[in-house]
């Protein structure tokens, strides 16, 4: 079924709900729109990670590390966990891994694609 945006006759059910959930969209790609935070996003798709164990794996400090994190929270794409002193961040839900494949195939996948 094609997606309603590139049908020629939209109804106006659908411009009502695009327009509605355009903020929504635009915030979504602005926090995702950050080689940081991409990579952030990336490496939780994989599974619930620490801010040390996501530190190690950007070769990035805590302090950048945790701003990136900030944003994720505040945009509801990652959520926190406490284990004692340690903090765990996990995806809320298949959004940003839906996004991180797509960004994958078009980027990852074959080498020689991406420079086109």
């Amino acid at each position: 079924m094609p997606l309603p945006v590139f049908r020629e006759n939209m109804d106006e059910a659908d411009l009502d709900k695009m327009a509605r959930n355009a903020n929504l969209a635009s915030n979504f790609l602005k926090a995702i729109g950050h080689d940081g935070r991409l990579m952030i996003l990336c490496h939780l798709v994989t599974g619930e990670k620490s801010v040390t164990e996501l530190e190690d794996l950007l070769s990035a400090r805590q302090a950048a590390v945790s701003q990136q994190l900030s944003r994720l929270r505040l945009e509801g794409l990652i959520e926190p966990r406490r284990e004692g002193k340690s903090i765990y961040y996990r995806l809320t839900d298949d959004r940003p891994k839906q996004i991180m494949e797509v960004v994958y195939d078009l980027f990852c996948r074959d080498e020689d694609q991406g420079e086109k």
